[in-house]
């Protein structure tokens, strides 16, 4: 379950799914949940897990124009963890959108939005869809659990490559 929270202007909390989805869908970014009827295990491949969720990954591909979808799946034992930490920890946009679904495990992406002077973090979790639009700024943080799960779907053969902002933002909320 999804969590979201303002950091600035005003720290606030929101828990509801139905909230998050609204006031996330309001930004531009689209946050929905997805569920599968298909119980999952730890050892299950890249194509049983895309399986599961064909239903939801499909006719989302099929409707914005994807092409391609994998699946990420790092955790304490990855080797050079931190590296690849530190990858997603710098704000940054992209020339498409990034686009995920939480298959397992956990992460936080936070947005800076300065046209509206926002500051947000939303705490992704099992079943939490979400993508950002191209250009939006934002970074991206494994911590503090280091296990994500997730389908990553691409619109173009290269995948994700990142725009750094070099802004500075994300120093400021990096332990928040």
């Amino acid at each position: 379950m999804a969590i979201l929270t303002i950091l600035d202007p005003i720290k606030k909390e929101i828990t509801l799914a139905s909230e998050i989805k609204k006031f996330m869908n309001e930004r531009g970014i689209i946050f929905e949940q997805w569920h599968t009827e298909h119980p999952l295990n730890d050892s299950d491949s890249q194509e049983t897990i895309l399986k599961a969720y064909n239903h939801e990954l499909a006719p989302y591909m099929k409707n914005h124009g994807y092409i391609n979808a994998d699946v990420i799946n790092v955790h304490k034992e990855t080797p050079n963890i931190e590296a690849i930490r530190s990858k997603f920890l710098s704000e940054h946009t992209h020339a498409e959108d990034e686009v995920r679904f939480f298959v397992d495990g956990e992460g936080q992406f936070f947005f800076n939005l300065a046209d509206r002077g926002e500051v947000i973090r939303l705490l992704c979790q099992k079943g939490d869809f979400i993508s950002v639009p191209k250009g939006c700024p934002h970074w991206f943080d494994l911590a503090p659990k280091y296990h994500v799960k997730a389908i990553r779907i691409f619109q173009t053969p290269e995948g994700w490559v990142a725009n750094y902002t070099q802004s500075g933002t994300e120093k400021k909320y990096i332990n928040e």
